[in-house]
């Protein structure tokens, strides 16, 4: 049955109504909380990892979409661009918004099982750049992910929408201490770990050797880069060639370039 969302006060529509993520964090306690997905893609694909939808807020035009009879269990409240967007405080292009129940994370053994190309991200804290280093990450053969505790959530509406749903289904999970990644436990669990830095001893992208079982990419920081402590630990620092007198990349497009390079190989040396 779909109730109609024109009246904005509802209070069922309310965690869609520029709610923090805080608050998001905090609702459904003492669970892990809530998210927003935004689009269909995203809200399809959350469906198929698992995730738990609350609620469903959705334009009429989408009424006949099989995400949104998935979603029959729940509540699906139909509303226009306006009302959709007015609640959710940006103009919304896909039509279509879901809260959902987060889930608790894995532990950081878990996610490794089983990985053989693995993205480690420090310090990003631009939910879009989050999002689309998952996204490059899904499309050009990573396995898993691992952040540090300040990186942006991945589950960030923002991020979900940007990574084109792929933070719901690449494994992920936050991972260090503070700031830092740690980098000896991944050397530890067999990973070579390659430092991705603008530094002089750095080596060349596409100079490297391709024969590693198992390798762990480290990005860092958009401002800062890498931690020097991070770098330092590292088996191999790994530069990208500038040219036309431009410094770096944006971490995300510097992120694509990495794994297309460092992950084309599929078949990896077994040791």
């Amino acid at each position: 049955m779909y109730i109609t969302a024109e009246d904005m006060n509802r209070p069922e529509l309310a965690m869609y109504a520029e709610t923090s993520e805080v608050q998001l964090r905090r609702c459904n306690e003492p669970a892990p909380g809530c998210f927003i997905a935004e689009s269909l893609r995203v809200i399809g694909r959350a469906l198929d990892a698992g995730y738990e939808p609350v609620s469903l807020l959705i334009e009429e035009r989408h009424l006949e979409e099989e995400v949104v009879k998935r979603c029959a269990n729940v509540p699906v409240y139909v509303g226009s661009n306006e009302t959709l967007s007015t609640l959710a405080g940006y103009k919304l292009t896909g039509g279509a918004l879901s809260l959902m129940k987060r889930r608790k994370l894995p532990e950081t053994a878990d996610v490794l099982k089983n990985v053989k190309r693995l993205v480690v991200l420090e310090g990003i804290n631009n939910p879009t750049n989050v999002g689309a280093i998952f996204r490059s990450a899904a499309a050009l053969g990573a396995d898993a992910v691992l952040l540090t505790p300040d990186c942006s959530d991945p589950l960030y509406r923002r991020a979900a929408r940007v990574s084109m749903g792929t933070v719901v289904s690449l494994p992920w999970t936050y991972f260090g201490k503070d700031r830092m990644a740690d980098v000896k436990a991944l050397k530890a669990a067999g990973y070579t770990t390659m430092a991705m830095a603008l530094k002089e001893d750095s080596v060349r992208l596409g100079e490297l050797s391709h024969c590693y079982e198992k390798t762990a990419v480290l990005l860092g920081n958009e401002n800062d880069g890498l931690s020097d402590t991070t770098i330092e630990d590292c088996d191999l620092t790994v530069m990208i060639p500038m040219m036309n007198g431009v410094d770096s990349l944006n971490v995300a497009a510097a992120s694509a370039v990495a794994f297309w390079e460092i992950f084309k190989d599929p078949s990896h040396c077994s040791g």
